[in-house]
């Protein structure tokens, strides 16, 4: 029961983070670039599949219920149906992919790059997908404009988010806190 409480916990503490690290806006015309893909990969990097991936669902969820989680502190269901709407529920499949990366191919600083490297073509695709819709452009403009932008600053963060896990995910072993959590 306790190692339950400390998983659920630690779960909300990452959607927190996730929240916190949204806040971090680079502003672009349409979409701007933010600290929640960072936090996205970082967070299932260190939690796993499972845990990652239900952090990074009741993060979506506290958005669409209306809690300001989500970048400059914006919240509600409007927004998932905004032109960012596709990128925030891309989150969702991004988590379950970098998680499943993870289990089947282990936690190592390499595999954690490639992970997140797939994870922010997740999100990416997803985004463009959906800003095609909601902002009626052409396949070519939803590319240079929810994707090309993205790109180089998306490697930036893969590589970042690995790394962080690496001096996390050490540290939370030798603490005995997470050798039972993936």
């Amino acid at each position: 029961m306790q190692t339950k409480v400390f998983h659920y916990t630690l779960t909300a503490f990452c959607a927190a983070i996730i929240a916190v690290l949204a806040q971090i806006t680079i502003p672009l015309p349409l979409v701007p670039i933010t600290g929640q893909t960072l936090a996205i990969g970082l967070v299932v990097t260190i939690l796993g599949l499972k845990f990652g991936t239900y952090a990074v669902i009741l993060y979506v969820c506290l958005g669409a219920f209306g809690l300001p989680v989500f970048q400059l502190f914006t919240g509600g269901f409007g927004i998932l149906v905004g032109p960012t709407g596709g990128y925030i529920l891309g989150f969702i499949p991004t988590a379950l992919v970098i998680g499943l990366y993870l289990k089947w191919f282990g936690t190592t600083f390499k595999h954690a790059v490639i992970a997140n490297l797939i994870g922010m073509f997740i999100t990416l695709l997803f985004g463009a997908a959906w800003l095609k819709i909601a902002a009626n452009l052409t396949w070519g403009a939803a590319f240079l404009s929810g994707i090309a932008p993205f790109i180089i600053v998306g490697i930036i963060k893969g590589v970042i988010a690995a790394w962080l896990d690496v001096i996390v995910r050490e540290r939370l072993i030798h603490a005995r806190m997470l050798e039972k959590l993936t």
